[in-house]
């Protein structure tokens, strides 16, 4: 991954910044740190930047020493190596600058938690960036804190800065999926779940050939963690269609995956959409395709899928099963039949995850466009372990996509929607649309928090109910939401909390996880009673792991 993704919205993102200090009257020194995940497969990631401001007319001053604190550190040793970069002509620091870019450095000397480093680098006249990276071991444990801030400066042999600034927290976080890894050009639509046994189970689109969504060569993959996600087993292909009907694997493309476990049995569902062939903007089928063909065209895409049920004619939901928590899996099954209406343009997965109701009833939540190709959200369930599927009602009169969904305390499914009215709002009246069932979608109820609690830039987001056991032994729950807190672009991807069943969701208790743009894509699930695993597309990899006690946000 390219430095430059961290700090592509520099000046826009939200960062701690530390106010303007003035240490005689030719030096200034400003001190940000960046809001980013500790990626630990990565190498050296830039953590915060301090800009020491000189007057032109000074004399020269030269940097001799800096100091380091790392009071509040999980694990000292997860820490592999510290680097402190300087430059002159530059407000980011990209990987190509950083080449070129001096160390500031000579063998540190470790007294405790603090660091300290000397040498000799002369300021330029004007602006100087001292940048601090952190290079984190492998086999760091996901969760873990690294607390780092600059406490001192000498400034030629004389002056004395301290107290610059108290440690700030980073989080170690893994890398599940990096650009080109296993030869996939781009690692995208996330779903996360946690099999009985423990083992967490990440799927996503393996899109081949380039980072564009369907039409393309794109298989539902999963990668498996047995360690409770510091460690993530290789790449399995889970629905691949292969060449089929003689058309290539470009003109077969599967995509959206959302994961499923059963409560009750253990048995793991993974639902995804098979596009065959291209329909052009007239929705008329495409003859001759080869190798070599370019023709292109998306499911939601003028009539990149059409009422009726052939493969010739729309898209498909196929779903697999894994018995043995994710180790194999079943050929794919087709449910377009069982479960679109002919009428529909278009029925497909919500990615994310499904779950399992009180009464053992699966639930996913899906989407579609219907008679008049409008697109919908809604939920399609099953009563029977999986053998047969229902697809509820559109829930929302309005243009909603993407979606998640849970059970809240009284029984009713709640529905958080992807909202195209929300696109370009960005004063009142931006927000997630939320829908409440009490009759397993065949009608709906606007909630109250519905367009007004949750903002977005348009973009898929998680919702999800975490159920633990406190210390008086008595079982609770609390809901989960993730997605770019923002109304304009996917960066500031941040975790709330509710504790009433998704009618509030303070802001004292946001967790900010990464202030930069990614993709914005992402999903949860409780990795124990105590912990919660939560995968995105941010700014550091193509996908992110990280966990969280659940004590952060519930306390």
């Amino acid at each position: 991954m390219n430095l430059t993704r961290i700090i592509e919205l520099f000046l826009a993102a939200i960062m701690i910044i530390i106010a303007p200090k003035s240490f005689g009257q030719d030096i200034r020194l400003n001190h940000r740190n960046f809001m980013i995940p500790v990626i630990k497969e990565r190498g050296v990631i830039i953590v915060s930047r301090s800009e020491i401001v000189t007057d032109h007319n000074s004399r020269p001053r030269y940097l001799k020493q800096l100091s380091l604190n790392l009071n509040g550190t999980t694990d000292l040793k997860d820490i592999v190596n510290i680097k402190i970069y300087c430059n002159s002509d530059s407000t980011y620091l990209t990987e190509e600058v950083a080449l070129k870019a001096p160390l500031f450095n000579s063998s540190p000397i470790i007294a405790g938690n603090s660091i300290l480093l000397n040498g000799n680098l002369r300021l330029s006249s004007k602006k100087n960036y001292i940048w601090i990276g952190l290079d984190i071991k492998e086999s760091a444990i996901v969760g873990n804190k690294i607390k780092i801030g600059l406490s001192g400066l000498v400034l030629d042999d004389i002056t004395v800065v301290k107290g610059l600034s108290q440690p700030f927290t980073y989080r170690v976080a893994s890398a599940v999926r990096q650009s080109m890894q296993d030869n996939v050009h781009t690692s995208r639509i996330p779903g996360l779940a946690t099999a009985l046994n423990g083992d967490l189970l990440a799927v996503y689109d393996a899109r081949y050939e380039s980072r564009r969504d369907l039409q393309g060569d794109i298989d539902i993959a999963l990668n498996r963690s047995t360690d409770k996600g510091i460690t993530w087993l290789p790449i399995q292909k889970i629905i691949d269609m292969g060449r089929f009907n003689d058309l290539p694997e470009k003109f077969n493309g599967v995509s959206d995956p959302a994961i499923l476990v059963d409560q009750k049995t253990g048995n793991i569902f993974v639902a995804g959409l098979w596009m065959h062939g291209v329909l052009d903007d007239k929705g008329k089928w495409i003859e001759g395709l080869t190798d070599t063909s370019t023709n292109w065209n998306h499911q939601w895409r003028s009539k990149g899928s059409q009422p009726g049920f052939d493969i010739k004619q729309t898209s498909q939901f196929l779903i697999v099963k894994s018995t043995d928590n994710g180790k194999t899996w079943s050929k794919p099954v087709n449910l377009t039949r069982m479960c679109k209406k002919e009428e529909w343009w278009l029925w497909a997965p919500a990615p994310g995850s499904g779950f399992t109701m009180n009464d053992g009833t699966l639930v996913f939540p899906t989407q579609g466009r219907d008679k008049t190709s409008k697109a919908f959200s809604t939920i399609t369930y099953s009563k029977d372990g999986g053998k047969t599927w229902v697809t509820g009602t559109p829930a929302y009169d309005l243009s909603t996509t993407e979606c998640m969904a849970a059970q809240l305390s009284d029984g009713s499914i709640m529905l958080n929607m992807r909202t195209n009215a929300n696109k370009d709002l960005a004063g009142t009246g931006n927000g997630r649309a939320v829908a409440v069932t009490k009759d397993m979608g065949r009608t709906w109820t606007m909630h109250k928090t519905s367009r007004s609690a949750l903002p977005e830039p348009v973009c898929m987001a998680s919702l999800y109910k975490h159920v633990y056991k406190a210390k008086d032994g008595s079982k609770k729950n609390v809901l989960l939401f993730f997605n770019p807190n923002s109304t304009t672009k996917r960066n500031h991807l941040t975790l709330k909390v509710s504790l009433d069943d998704g009618n509030t969701w303070p802001a004292e208790k946001f967790v900010l996880l990464d202030e930069f743009s990614g993709s914005g894509y992402s999903c949860i699930t409780s990795v124990d009673n105590d912990t919660i695993g939560i995968i995105y597309e941010g700014s550091q990899a193509h996908l992110t792991f990280e966990k969280i006690n659940i004590k952060e946000i519930i306390q």
